[in-house]
């Protein structure tokens, strides 16, 4: 079984396509990444936040501690390498079925069925 971005978004108006930081070495994003198997349609969203380390400084020196979970740690703006990134980590998952997939995703971003118990 193979998995593929299907999409990617912001949680706002304007496209992963058309956003840019005004600080490409301190931002911090929200990415819902739409990722399915490549014989079907549509798939489940997994949320990711793509960070530099000045933007988890500057949020959360004051605490001293944050945790990772869920996030992609850049040095700079690239939207090109943040796909290649999240593909990467995509195409190394394998599986039986997708809901096995989307297990091994899930280590990297926020599932919407994380936790679902049938």
């Amino acid at each position: 079984m193979k998995a593929i971005i299907k999409s990617i978004d912001l949680n706002d108006a304007v496209g992963f396509d058309q956003y840019w930081p005004e600080n490409e070495e301190c931002f911090g994003i929200w990415l819902t990444v739409q990722i399915g198997p490549d014989d079907q349609e549509g798939g489940h969203l997994f949320q990711i936040l793509v960070c530099t380390p000045e933007w988890i400084q500057s949020q959360y020196s004051s605490s001293g501690a944050v945790w990772g979970r869920h996030m992609l740690i850049v040095f700079e703006y690239d939207q090109s390498l943040i796909v290649k990134e999240i593909s990467n980590y995509i195409d190394k998952c394998s599986g039986g079925e997708f809901w096995e997939v989307a297990q091994k995703i899930s280590r990297i971003g926020a599932w919407e069925f994380e936790d679902y118990q049938a």
